[in-house]
């Protein structure tokens, strides 16, 4: 056997694409960050340290099987795990809460348009909604050139707003520690009531969401990746610039706790804080972040409908854009990734145990 093809340029393409994916809205405006990790004080570092490793995994295991596998759709990576009865669950759940996701994307991009510049938020959920309906119309492959260069500028801006927090405050984040239990934050899990416990089921609920969104998209980048070791390094490389920028703003977030409790946008709130002109630097890259996100959510759903280049397709594609752009206007965003990524989130963890199961089972035959 040769060795293994590995273009440089589709392992960043691919890192910035699986950046891209997972920083939109929640994570963008801070929210997700705040009720995963911050909530949880110090120990949302060992929850983000956690939500990397299972990053490392699944993010590899899924562009390593779309690579092997060249699954006609990408959704076909979860009848691959869970058979035909538990994957065809998986098949329409991960539909249904992609969409659900997408429109949660609108409604972020909506509440920073809405605290920064003033424009009410259904202005900035139409707007959104258009943009994105446009470009999934474009297919994957330009999605891919569009989306991965936004990733890893996406990142870099949040991990610099981050360490400004850190540096500027860093006296502050003891106190915040402390203080934290008591300003009423919402929580991603309060399963035990009891946060050096919680903080784990958060983690295992943020990656049981991100898989979700991850599978098909991930399965369908591993599927045009020249060999698995270019799609590994690709995951790899993704997860790691994630979790960095992850750690780096939740510090940076819990520096200025008291002052964004309750607000809708807590990273604009840093940004504002570091100067006006940044503001508007950052508030821009929040919208960026948002549409990078809500693009491939998009087309997840479109390309399980419909195949690209048809009449239907585009139908779809505007039809979809314009249910989820209503959506998000009448539902308060903050309430929305509460609800929606955490419900979903366990869901999510059933995967993750069938993904290990059948990577046992795999080897154990291969060893017979």
């Amino acid at each position: 056997m040769g060795k293994p093809v590995v273009k440089w340029s589709n392992v960043f393409g691919f890192a910035g694409a699986f950046c891209a994916l997972l920083i939109g809205s929640g994570f963008a405006t801070g929210q997700e960050v705040m009720q995963y990790f911050v909530s949880y004080g110090y120990w949302g570092l060992a929850g983000a340290i956690l939500v990397l490793l299972l990053f490392l995994y699944v993010g590899r295991e899924f562009m390593a099987v779309g690579h092997h596998e060249k699954f006609e759709n990408g959704n076909d990576i979860y009848i691959y795990y869970g058979g035909k009865y538990i994957g065809g669950f998986y098949d329409y759940f991960s539909i249904i809460f992609i969409f659900m996701s997408f429109f949660i994307m609108v409604s972020g991009a909506g509440s920073t348009l809405e605290q920064y510049y003033g424009l009410e938020k259904n202005y900035g959920c139409t707007a959104m909604g258009i943009c994105v309906a446009f470009t999934v119309v474009l297919g994957l492959s330009r999605i891919v050139q569009i989306i991965g260069k936004i990733g890893p500028l996406k990142a870099g801006l949040f991990i610099v707003i981050g360490l400004y927090g850190i540096i500027f405050h860093f006296d502050k984040i003891p106190v915040a520690n402390a203080a934290i239990p008591s300003l009423g934050l919402l929580h991603a899990s309060s399963f035990f009531d009891n946060v050096s416990m919680d903080w784990s089921l958060a983690a295992l609920s943020y990656v049981g969401f991100c898989m979700l969104w991850l599978g098909a998209f991930l399965a369908s980048l591993g599927k045009v990746s020249n060999s698995a070791k270019e799609a590994k390094l690709g995951a790899t490389i993704g997860a790691v610039l994630f979790c960095v920028a992850l750690v780096i703003v939740m510090f940076g977030l819990m520096s200025v706790v008291w002052d964004v409790v309750g607000v809708q946008v807590p990273s604009l709130y840093l940004a504002e804080a570091m100067s006006p002109y940044m503001a508007t630097v950052f508030s821009v890259i929040i919208v960026l972040g948002v549409y990078s996100a809500a693009v491939p959510l998009l087309w997840t759903v479109v390309q399980r409908l419909a195949t690209h280049g048809t009449k239907k397709y585009t139908l779809i594609t505007f039809g979809l854009a314009a249910l989820g752009t209503v959506i998000a206007i009448a539902i308060p965003f903050a309430k929305l990734v509460n609800f929606v990524y955490v419900l979903n989130g366990y869901v999510g963890i059933l995967l993750l145990i069938l993904m290990i199961v059948k990577k046992i089972r795999t080897k154990s035959a291969a060893l017979r």
